[in-house]
């Protein structure tokens, strides 16, 4: 057994086999019976040369439809927003990318500030005074906020808007599921948040009111009718929100929110076929004792020198199991570098024009479509950057031709709303032209 890859020598090999007592490195697998044994080679093409290697995984590349090829209208999660140069060159750093975990204070100050000021600006960003250093996406970011309620007040249902994402649902009903917590689910009414139901719904052993805004269908929930009557019955409020729309929005926290969460992938991260993605969440002072995740904190040194360490650590690996606030949280450390280089870069200006763009384009992009024969308006509430249409032939079919002129369609909306048949949910971003819109809607109109 030698493969070049590996540092040992045979020499070195007959020396760590001897001092476990082995003859030979297939001596360690002799528990496992012989029935289960492969005995044959890998099924495995024969090996390349490096520059053969690199032919063939660019040729592999190919085959993925990309958004430097293919103007991208879909959304539902994941955006295509522009992201500055210097973000590349900043992660590319080695004292970064090569720090995950700042165990070590005294050698990841660097680092340590950075996710410190990250922090600062989320916590700005949605209205409240602390927020952790990052969760691995916006669905675990949700799940993790409802059991944080769980344990402040000790009820075990929750109220939860269908208009939220439906990964984030899925996700929550996992971590749910073996804690004996129920989730109930709110409909909608023209887009929204159906306010009536959630009165009838809410009462004092709901843990929590969990929304989003804007929500999954792109429209804006009435976000303070909706804290107020879960605060009369003594229910936490969870928000999703999309980050790009806080350059124009009135943070959640300004509305009396007590946890916001979200998807942080806007904020400079690539979309990159799914990931990795940040989980951002941001809570109230009452709440910041259990929080899960890493928080760091700002402190002094002996000699009064301002300094980082991680503060608060609620997690396994610092306190005793069962008084963790989350067991399987970590942070995506890197991503959350990338949205604090990002928000900065952009400044105050510079966010709410990207805002401001999103919203401008995207209801000229409504304007155009819904002016076709064939297209519908589904939906009257108000929208950001996502709308929602519906169309008189089956959405895949329609993307389907799409995708053959370079345009990648929106989501179909009637493979998790069954009510939605026919529907689709478009996403334009700063990143979309008018004449990249003028000529989905030519296409569009050509089809249906």
């Amino acid at each position: 057994m030698s493969w070049s890859y590996l540092p040992h020598t045979e020499e070195d090999r007959k020396t760590m086999l001897a001092a476990i007592g082995v003859e030979k490195s297939g001596d360690l697998f002799a528990d496992i019976p012989a029935k289960l044994h492969l005995n044959r080679p890998l099924n495995l093409p024969e090996a390349l040369s490096e520059p053969e290697l690199a032919k063939h995984l660019a040729a592999l590349a190919e085959t993925n439809a990309n958004i430097q090829e293919y103007t991208c209208f879909l959304g539902a999660g994941a955006y295509d927003h522009y992201i500055p140069s210097v973000i590349d060159h900043i992660l590319r750093r080695s004292e970064f990318y090569t720090a995950y975990t700042p165990y070590q204070p005294e050698i990841s100050q660097g680092y340590l500030q950075a996710l410190w000021e990250y922090q600062a600006l989320i916590a700005e960003l949605t209205g409240l005074e602390v927020s952790n250093s990052s969760l691995y996406d916006g669905g675990t970011g949700l799940a993790e906020a409802a059991m944080l309620t769980a344990g402040v007040n000790g009820r075990k249902k929750f109220l939860v808007a269908k208009t939220v994402h439906p990964h984030y649902r899925a996700i929550l009903k996992t971590y749910a599921s073996d804690r004996g917590y129920k989730l109930t689910e709110i409909g909608y009414r023209d887009g929204v948040l159906d306010a009536d139901e959630l009165h009838s719904k809410l009462d004092k052993t709901v843990s929590a009111v969990i929304f989003q805004s804007p929500n999954f269908f792109g429209c804006i929930e009435d976000i303070k009718a909706a804290v107020d009557a879960a605060h009369a019955q003594g229910a936490l409020v969870i928000a999703a929100v999309d980050p790009i729309s806080l350059g124009l929005l009135e943070a959640p926290g300004n509305f009396g929110v007590d946890i916001v969460v979200g998807e942080g992938q806007s904020l400079g991260i690539p979309l990159s076929f799914g990931g990795p993605y940040l989980g951002f969440f941001a809570a109230s002072e009452k709440l910041m004792r259990k929080i899960p995740g890493r928080i760091v904190g700002q402190t002094v040194d002996s000699d009064g020198n301002r300094g980082f360490v991680l503060t608060l650590q609620a997690r396994e690996q610092h306190i005793r199991r069962e008084k963790a606030t989350s067991n399987i949280c970590s942070n995506e450390a890197l991503c959350a570098l990338a949205a604090a280089v990002y928000l900065n870069t952009m400044g105050k200006e510079g966010f709410q024009q990207v805002a401001n763009l999103s919203l401008q384009k995207a209801h000229y992009a409504y304007k155009q479509l819904t002016g076709i024969k064939g297209v519908e308006t589904v939906f009257g509430a108000p929208f950001f950057k996502e709308f929602v249409i519906r169309l008189n032939k089956p959405v895949a079919e329609v993307n389907k031709d799409l995708f053959a002129n370079k345009i990648i369609g929106g989501f179909d909306l009637g493979q998790n709303y069954p009510e939605l048949n026919g529907c689709v949910l478009l996403s334009v971003t700063e990143n979309r032209t008018r004449q990249e819109i003028d000529r989905l809607t030519a296409r569009l109109g050509a089809i249906v």
